[in-house]
């Protein structure tokens, strides 16, 4: 695990896919032909919590979905990419696009995905993570497999372990819990 946790602490760009990452991987249409996902919460408070410490994100997803586009401005995602089956080249143009004063390389992202066309883009980056319910091949690949599915906490996972590489987890929690609070007054 310290591994993994020493891996997280160079991550400076998370890129994450919708489908089965981010949502359970269902698509879900109603009487009147309208998709709709579900997402967990839990996500939503592990993004958020990157922002805080200016580690970015990005998605990047082979579908195209106003739903994502909502989610991704609710979690503060700062890029979002969708459309692509070809992860590996939307990677690249994603990194290239970004400021060159940020010094962003491949080796400096996470990415989370659970079929084959996340496979290159997870063989080039410094940290693969996915799901359990991943397609075999993607597991194989994987430098982390976590123990939620997609769409039910899975993000929120890896978000932890980036805090945790960067040494800001332990704050993080501080903002949550009145731990923060005791320690300055047993200072005082």
């Amino acid at each position: 695990m310290q591994d993994l946790i020493q891996k997280a602490g160079q991550v400076k760009l998370l890129v994450m896919d919708v489908d089965g990452i981010l949502s359970n991987g269902q698509i879900i249409y109603d009487a009147n032909g309208v998709e709709t996902k579900a997402f967990s919460v839990h996500d939503g408070v592990g993004v958020k919590s990157l922002a805080r410490y200016g580690i970015l994100t990005a998605i990047i997803t082979g579908r195209s979905s106003a739903m994502v586009n909502k989610r991704a401005a609710e979690m503060g995602v700062n890029h979002v990419v969708q459309g692509r089956d070809d992860k590996l080249i939307a990677l690249n143009e994603l990194l290239s696009s970004l400021d060159p004063a940020l010094n962003i390389t491949a080796a400096d992202c996470a990415y989370m995905g659970d079929d084959l066309p996340d496979i290159t883009a997870m063989q080039t980056v410094g940290f693969a993570a996915t799901v359990p319910n991943a397609h075999a091949e993607v597991i194989k690949r994987s430098d982390m497999v976590t123990t939620r599915a997609g769409g039910t906490g899975a993000v929120r996972e890896i978000c932890d372990l980036i805090l945790k590489g960067h040494g800001h987890y332990q704050d993080f929690i501080a903002h949550y819990t009145l731990d923060e609070a005791q320690t300055q007054d047993n200072q005082s």
